[in-house]
């Protein structure tokens, strides 16, 4: 099962033909045939017609759940870094891979995972390094994240080898996924990520 999740914004999808697309390159990868997701305006409830709302659809051939959730955002101030090489590529609805390295962050909110010394992504965004008036997100990525792609579109970051031994060069981690843009994104000292 796959799983995508879509910020739908005081009543309007975020970058809906991007998800649609990433549901499209899943499905072809897999060998079957992506389902549309469902018409948006007839089943929103309206009392969720204001303010951010997660809309999560479970699929594979067909659709088997759709969801519609408060969004909730994490408090998030400390990143442990943790080496790992969970499988990714994909969003999977199964993350029990991303489960299992975040036990191992101990006292911090959140793990950043490294592999082979490089910055990848944290258990459920893409991340974005400040230096200076210059954002970057790492070239190796567990998810290619739809905000991750609008934002690099856009010019607005560029992409960079960062190794987890180059974090000091930086001035803060952002972390970005479809319910966060850079803008509202979680800032993390550099000095609050450690091993």
């Amino acid at each position: 099962m796959f799983l995508e999740s879509i910020c739908i914004n005081d009543g309007r999808p975020e970058n809906l033909v991007a998800h649609i697309e990433r549901m499209r390159i899943t499905a072809a990868h897999h060998g079957f045939t992506a389902p549309q997701p469902p018409l948006l305006t007839p089943l929103l409830p309206n009392h969720l017609t204001q303010g951010k709302v997660k809309w999560r659809i479970i699929y594979r051939e067909e659709i088997q759940t759709v969801e519609y959730l408060p969004y909730q955002p994490k408090t998030v101030q400390s990143l442990r870094l943790v080496e790992g090489d969970p499988d990714y590529a994909f969003k999977y609805a199964d993350r029990s891979a991303l489960e299992e390295l975040l036990m191992q962050k101990g006292g911090c909110d959140e793990i950043l995972i490294v592999r082979q010394g490089l910055i990848t992504d944290t258990s459920y965004s893409n991340v974005v390094l400040q230096q200076g008036e210059h954002f970057y997100t790492p070239n190796r990525f567990l998810l290619n994240g739809t905000r991750r792609q609008q934002l690099l579109r856009s010019g607005r970051i560029k992409e960079r080898e960062i190794r987890a031994t180059d974090l000091h060069k930086y001035d803060r981690l952002l972390m970005i996924n479809a319910m966060v843009d850079i803008n509202n994104a979680p800032c993390i000292p550099i000095s609050s990520i450690c091993w």
